[in-house]
């Protein structure tokens, strides 16, 4: 028997004090610059309408990595005006033009490797020959709406140290209180999860939504922006219904992660690459403008099952059926006992045959006898869980369909846990030492556990200086 309200977690997080100021102090409807830059940290932004001030394209391969310290906003981006090559540097962001003159950067040596200068409104730049791109009219929602989501992913962080505050509160809850509050804070993950899913396909539609979700997804945290690049691109690389081969080809074509020299190859992989450029060849002159440069990929520390080229191998499969929101809406109206929900959906998205991922991690890898599928099933809870969960969900709510909506959160409860990471350990050793997590532990434990962490250890310190949680776990009634 739990105690807890069964929209206690959720009552808590909404009177939490963390949104950042949504204006610029005396100045209605203009965003401050923290917010725009968690805007372009996270690229909540319609694609299709970012141009310079001069009227050029321009297409984000990568926002860079957020620069807290000294020095442009943002480092290392990749991004692609209309009409050029890729190009690779620093962005600097301002709410105005005259920032960059204002802030003294023009004569400051560590800006010299600024390449895009971001601004929310005007329409004069002033970082010389430095291109400029006006947000202000580009958000994929309203800045009321962005303010509430970015503040749930400005920061990811753990303070590290000693057992927070909360561990005493917990330790004293029932065993059912605790997990009925970890399925509450996983119920929420969901639901911000389908926020962003929502925008999209306000913008590009819901099939559009789903395959940007999923090829973000197959990125993992080293690889989103390239792989929700090729997303984009589907629309137009899709043109003749390539069979199995054609879309390997133009999915590791367009990522720029096929060889071009084949002599160094194995026998196994050149029999493959020739297959693959036979298709290729005859197509790249049609695709070469959105061709990826290398430098989009960070390789470094990417797991073999988790290369882009295997997980682009595996989309490729997905894309000849046509029909992958049908298969996840048909799986969603299917009536499956809780030990089936995760094998019959593995059935419904498995790979047909293939020769070469079956037998190869990678392009560089080595034969190996025993084979390998392209889709396990640790790989599907991840993608459950950030992708097809969170898209029917969305899915369901728009189209006010209650009972399918419900259907969704039971689903989203009784899926089985996913891997355990060094975030789940340390959160683990801080909120919950020595009491043991629910038991069948299932992935909305940890997806709650990693969203109490974002509401509220994330924007304290090690001590907990002025968290709420610790006193308002002390509040709820004890069981007996």
């Amino acid at each position: 028997m739990t105690f807890l309200p069964p929209d206690c977690y959720l009552r808590w997080r909404v009177g939490r004090p963390v949104s950042p100021v949504l204006a610029e102090p005396g100045v209605a409807g203009r965003p401050n610059e923290q917010l725009l830059q968690q805007v372009w940290r996270h690229q909540r932004l319609q694609p299709e309408r970012l141009k310079t001030f001069d009227g050029r394209r321009i297409t984000v391969l990568h926002p860079g990595f957020w620069n807290r310290e000294a020095g442009p906003d943002f480092r290392d981006a990749l991004f692609q005006i209309e009409g050029e090559e890729p190009l690779s540097g620093d962005v600097e962001i301002d709410l105005q033009p005259q920032g960059w003159t204002q802030h003294g950067h023009a004569g400051n040596p560590d800006f010299r490797s600024v390449r895009l200068h971001v601004v929310w409104e005007g329409n004069t730049p002033a970082g010389g020959a430095i291109p400029t791109l006006r947000l202000e009219g580009t958000l994929d929602a309203s800045l009321e709406a962005l303010a509430g989501w970015l503040a749930d992913h400005a920061e990811d962080g753990l303070p590290c140290g000693q057992q927070g505050a909360c561990a005493g509160p917990l330790a004293r809850l029932g065993a059912e209180d605790r997990q009925a509050l970890l399925e509450q804070a996983g119920l929420v993950r969901l639901t911000l999860k389908a926020d962003r899913i929502r925008a999209r396909a306000q913008q590009a539609g819901w099939q559009a939504a789903l395959w940007e979700t999923l090829f973000a997804a197959l990125g993992y945290k080293h690889n989103p922006w390239p792989m929700r690049r090729i997303a984009g691109l589907l629309p137009r690389i899709s043109a003749g219904r390539p069979d199995l081969t054609g879309w390997q080809a133009r999915l590791l074509g367009v990522s720029g992660l096929l060889p071009a020299d084949l002599s160094g190859t194995r026998p196994r992989t050149r029999q493959y690459l020739r297959r693959v450029w036979d298709q290729w060849w005859r197509e790249r002159t049609a695709f070469e403008d959105v061709v990826l440069p290398r430098a989009a990929w960070r390789l470094g520390g990417v797991r073999p099952a988790n290369h882009p080229q295997r997980r682009l191998a595996l989309a490729a499969h997905w894309l000849q059926r046509e029909d992958l929101p049908g298969v996840l809406e048909r799986w969603l109206l299917e009536e499956l006992p809780q030990t089936r929900l995760a094998t019959s959906l593995e059935e419904r998205l498995r790979p047909g045959r293939d020769k070469f991922w079956e037998h190869h991690w990678t392009l560089n890898a080595p034969f190996q006898e025993e084979p390998s599928v392209l889709l396990g099933r640790t790989r599907l809870t991840d993608l459950a869980v950030n992708a097809f969960l969170p898209w029917l969900w969305c899915r369901a709510d728009a189209g006010v369909q209650a009972g399918l909506r419900r259907r969704v959160e039971e689903r989203h409860r009784l899926w089985p846990a996913a891997q355990d990471n060094a975030v789940l350990r340390l959160a683990r050793q801080r909120i919950l030492p020595g009491i043991p997590m629910p038991q069948p532990l299932r992935s909305v434990h940890q997806q709650g556990l990693l969203q109490i962490v974002r509401d509220f250890c994330a924007r304290s310190d090690a001590r907990c200086t002025g968290c709420p949680l610790p006193g308002r776990l002390a509040s709820l009634p004890l069981e007996g």
